[in-house]
């Protein structure tokens, strides 16, 4: 656990760096998340989820309801964490599967249809 607030704000930043918002929101800390767009605030989710160094990361639809450039910086840094992190990603685009994975499941009612 983190034993001082210095260490904690150091965390933070950290989390942020990894996820590429750091620097966009380096003088808004202290405001509430609902003021970022709709791609920080995926990266924030993915910030939140660095901090706890996990072994692996769930993301459900990382990149629904954003725009095309919103999308391209998650799908980047996605191919940037999953260097050091094992994700697993459900996603109703084929396409974005295919450009982010290394290894892609397929499902059908249930049940799994065809890996690649």
């Amino acid at each position: 656990m983190y034993k001082n607030k210095n260490d904690l704000d150091e965390l933070v930043v950290s989390s942020l760096q990894k996820a590429g918002l750091f620097n966009e929101v380096k003088d808004r800390l202290f405001e509430p998340g609902t003021g970022l767009s709709g791609g920080q605030q995926q990266r924030l989710c993915i910030a939140r989820a660095l901090a706890v160094n996990p072994e692996i990361i769930l993301m459900d639809e990382p990149c629904s309801a954003l725009d095309p450039i919103a999308n391209s910086k998650i799908e980047e840094l996605i191919e940037d964490l999953k260097q050091k992190y094992t994700i697993v990603i459900v996603t109703h685009s084929m396409q974005q599967a295919a450009r982010v994975s290394n290894r892609t499941a397929y499902m059908h009612m249930g049940n799994l249809s065809r890996q690649v």
